[in-house]
């Protein structure tokens, strides 16, 4: 069962240039017979005029604003079906077209395209609604157009009821590739994402980020802006505002919002770029009044109007500023060209778009070119009705090819190519007249096509889509003209701008001259901080931090330097490798402190030799013999040979090797001087009780070697288990300081306190035999030497505390050359001297004479304190002279010791035997 919709709508065209509705035959535009019709749907006119009275009747009405550009394109249509019928693409087979003109409006495509719908051979227009149409053979086998992707969206709808192909080579609304919503829409162009993406990639490469968008509020615009804000947003590319201007020219709102637009573009004055998507007709109104306001920007044109000959040609166009835009990749039309000059021995009868044209020449002939455009524009169809015949025929062959739009033109003449190509793919098994298949049938077939355009073939993908490039064209005064040239080729697949030559890619380069931020770029070595504003392209540009950089310009957020050998200042663009600081040979406080070393290594062999020399002198004698000399000055050689491992380059060998050579020899020193310490207060005691626990103590070999094996173990057991290690010190900003981390501060503090216990029984026992003789006094000396090297480790520990840097080691080596300098010279220095320059006390002789008179003393206050003798008793004088004789020593027959009738003490007496005893004792002990 079906229902049938009669078509006998009151339509606007009638006989030659009437325009009062007859019949359905008077709405088609242009047609022509054929086996297989094709229809077609351009918008020839602009605008509809809206009727006055009210209430408004279901009348179409009639148009104004005759689209040169658009009715080019209706030619282009005919020449393609002119051609294709010449030739043998389909042999036997004539393609027939209707097409009507949709006037931009909707509700007239539809009613175009209901006659579409409408049954074939029906004598009455019918449309019959049936649950099937598979087997319907409706009025047209496929569809070319709309000029707009609004138009498109409503008809593409109404065809998919019969899935009635639909080809159209200007409308690229991203929405249109969606096959479930437009399953039988198929376009020659590239869809909008593309056009964005071009634009977007556009914008970016030229440096701005704070523009305006303008366009019409249809779907077309809606859906371009929406497209267009999605790949800015991708691209942190802001948009300042964004105007939308009313889809039909007849609003009463129009000029109220064009001049609103107007107003936001010269207040916003930072935004010098503006995106326009938008129909011819309204760009001309829109720079018209942007002329008026000496607006001058650069203009981003989308495909509708960025080749439009019309626009290029207003008057003072070139005071805008620079037009760059986006066009369909142009082909061969050179045969359309012929076609032109050729188009005024075409037949009008068929075609009322050609007479129109032909009318408006009339009506215009007499103006210039500009003017003579404008007048073609401004004029309706009742102005032609009034004005039909009163002016003779005139043709200017000129006019038609100079408002040529390659693009538009290739794409619809490609349109018509690939229904041509999918019908001969039907038509291989079948008869082809208009009945031999359906519309769904060339549906699946179209899909499959392929054509060749050129040297390269071109096909539908699943989107219904073709992947032609785009043409970037920048408008450009030549001459005192402005001329619409190609600047580069956007590959749509790749996503890259492609020059001819380096002219071209100049021009493009020069754009980037023109500023359009919301915010100055930040330089590398900024980075953006955000402000109150809702943009992310509002910022404000802050120095990256100390240790952070950026290398680009407006970055989001600093880096930090990617480890902590790198380090960057504040501002940086760049890190840098940061300065290794250690105690190096060559420094000159180091060379100090090497000489400083080197100066004791001579004065330790120095000694060395000296005492070898005077090996028998009662000095040498009386500093426990040459083995024990040899071995004090041994281990003084190495705490001046450790400093060397103090400088230069850190190594595992030497953070280890430098405390355990200076622990061992300075406890081996240390433990050597508490022997003869010890020695000397054994020789020279009077006390019993202090003797007896003397010789106990004094056992040489076992002591030293207990005191320095004690101190071997502490080093074993520290580098065992918590051993010195490279350390890098990053405490310094710029500079990394090389060290050696002592590993266990606790085994380090237990070595030096060790030490320090030594050095501090050794102080006691020295001290103790302070009294000894003048010039053979070891113990006073002894005592100073070891005074300064607590002085000088107390002052070194809050100083090694509180020292960082490369000059760390040489605390530690100043501290260790003041002990070692310290005790060497006191130790040695004074017996030195006394074998150089006192050669005359360093003699048997005058040593029993010091020693003697040392123990007298000595002798006499112990008997004072542990004898109750009276003055009385039996005692003798113990002269010198009889002490020479008992000890047999004389120089020159002449004894040192002639002291005659002098008491030992004080006048007090001792028993002869008690005092040659001791006196013998302390002679031996030294």
């Amino acid at each position: 069962m079906a229902f049938v919709i009669f078509l006998i709508p009151c339509f606007m065209v009638g006989t030659d240039v009437a325009f009062s509705c007859q019949n359905a035959d008077d709405f088609v535009g242009a047609s022509s017979p054929g086996d297989i019709v094709i229809g077609g749907l351009f918008s020839v006119h602009s605008e509809m005029l809206r009727p006055e009275e009210d209430p408004i009747k279901p009348v179409i009405q009639n148009c104004a604003g005759f689209e040169i550009q658009v009715f080019l394109q209706t030619l282009a249509m005919i020449h393609a079906i002119e051609t294709i019928n010449n030739s043998t693409l389909l042999s036997g087979v004539t393609l027939g077209y209707e097409i009507y003109d949709t006037c931009a409006e909707v509700t007239k495509a539809m009613a175009s395209a209901l006659r579409f719908l409408s049954k074939f051979n029906s004598s009455e227009d019918a449309v019959e609604f049936k649950c099937n149409y598979s087997d319907y053979i409706p009025r047209v086998k496929a569809v070319i157009g709309a000029s707009y992707s609004e138009v498109s969206m409503a008809v593409s709808r109404l065809l998919a009821l019969q899935l009635i192909p639909q080809v159209s080579p200007a409308s690229s609304a991203e929405i249109l590739s969606d096959k479930i919503r437009f399953p039988s829409f198929f376009r020659t162009i590239p869809s909008d994402f593309h056009q964005t993406r071009a634009m977007t990639r556009l914008i970016c490469e030229s440096g701005w980020n704070w523009i305006g968008v303008i366009a019409t509020d249809d779907d077309n615009g809606r859906f371009a802006l929406e497209s267009f804000g999605v790949q800015a947003m991708a691209n942190n590319v802001c948009i300042a505002f964004k105007e939308m201007l009313p889809a039909y020219l007849s609003d009463s709102t129009f000029h109220t919002k064009v001049d609103q637009a107007i107003e936001n573009i010269v207040k916003e004055k930072r935004v010098n770029v503006i995106v326009v998507f938008m129909r011819q007709f309204h760009v001309l109104k829109l720079f018209k009044k942007a002329i008026e306001r000496n607006v001058n920007k650069i203009w981003i044109a989308s495909d509708n109007w960025s080749a439009a000959v019309k626009i290029s040609t207003m008057p003072n166009i070139r005071q805008l500023g620079t037009v760059v835009g986006f066009g369909f990749k142009n082909g061969d039309i050179s045969s359309f060209q012929e076609f032109l000059r050729n188009l005024h021995e075409k037949p009008t009868e068929n075609n009322k778009f050609l007479r129109e044209y032909i009318m408006l020449l009339s009506v215009c002939a007499h103006l210039e070119y500009h003017d003579f455009q404008r007048c073609i524009a401004n004029q309706s169809q009742d102005n032609l009705l009034e004005n039909d015949g009163s002016k003779p025929q005139i043709w200017r062959d000129d006019f038609l090819n100079a408002n040529v739009e390659p693009g538009f033109i290739h794409s619809t003449m490609l349109a018509v190519y690939a229904i041509a190509h999918a019908i001969k793919g039907l038509c291989k098994d079948r008869d082809c007249t208009l009945s031999a298949f359906t519309p769904w049938e060339l549906l699946e077939e179209l899909k499959r096509v392929v054509v060749i355009d050129g040297d390269k073939e071109v096909k539908f993908d699943s989107h219904g889509d073709m992947s032609t490039s785009y043409d970037v064209l920048l408008w450009k005064e030549i001459d005192g003209h402005m001329e619409i040239t190609t600047m580069a080729e956007y590959d749509a697949e790749k996503g890259d701008f492609i020059f001819e030559d380096e002219e071209k890619k100049k021009d493009f380069l020069a754009l980037k001259k023109v500023q359009s931020t919301c915010s100055q770029p930040c330089s590398p070595g900024q980075v953006k901080k955000v402000t109150e504003s809702p943009h992310t392209c509002c910022y404000e540009c802050i120095y990256c931090p100390e240790n952070h950089y950026s290398n680009q310009t407006d970055m989001d957020y600093c880096y930090r330097c990617n480890n902590k050998t790198y380090w960057a200042p504040v501002n940086s663009s760049t890190c840098y490798r940061k300065t290794i600081y250690f105690l190096a040979w060559t420094d000159w406080f180091a060379i100090f402190l090497l000489l400083l070393s080197a100066f004791g290594v001579v004065l330790v062999l120095s000694i060395c030799v000296i005492f070898t020399k005077n090996l028998d002198t009662p000095v040498v004698k009386a500093s426990g013999g040459l083995t024990v000399c040899y071995i004090i000055l041994f281990s003084h050689f190495l705490i001046f040979l450790s400093t060397v491992f103090f400088i230069d380059i850190p190594t595992e060998f030497k953070c280890k090797t430098r405390q355990a050579v200076f622990g061992i020899s300075f406890t081996l020193c240390i433990s050597c001087i508490l022997i003869k310490s010890l020695k000397i207060l054994l020789a020279f005691s009077f006390d019993p009780k202090l003797q007896n626990f003397l010789k106990c103590m004094y056992k040489p070999i076992p002591t030293v070697a207990t005191c320095t094996g004690i101190q071997v173990i502490i080093c074993t057991f520290w580098l065992i288990f918590r051993t010195p290690f490279v350390n890098q010190n990053f405490s310094i900003p710029r500079a990394i300081i090389l060290e050696c981390n002592e590993g266990s501060i606790v085994a380090f503090g237990i070595m030096l306190g060790y030490i320090a216990a030594l050095a501090f029984i050794c102080f006691i026992f020295a001290f103790k035999g302070r009294k000894l003789p003048e010039n053979y006094n070891e113990a006073k000396f002894i005592t100073f030497g070891m005074l300064i090297y607590f002085i000088a480790w107390i002052v070194f520990i809050p100083v090694y505390a509180t020292t960082f840097g490369k000059y760390l080691p040489a605390v530690e080596i100043i501290v260790v050359l003041i002990s070692n300098y310290g005790i060497l010279c006191c130790t040695f220095l004074p017996k030195c001297y006394i074998i150089i320059y006192k050669q005359e006390t360093n003699t048997k002789s005058a040593f029993l004479k010091m020693v003697y008179t040392y123990s007298s003393k000595s002798a006499g206050s112990v008997a004072v304190s542990q004898a109750s003798l009276d003055s009385k008793s039996s005692s003798f004088r113990a002269t010198v002279t009889d002490l020479c004789k008992t000890e047999n020593d004389s120089v020159n027959g002449n004894c040192h010791f002639q002291v005659p009738g002098q008491s030992l003490i004080k006048g007090k007496v001792l028993p002869q035997n008690a005092a040659r005893t001791m006196v013998r004792k302390r002679v031996s002990s030294i």
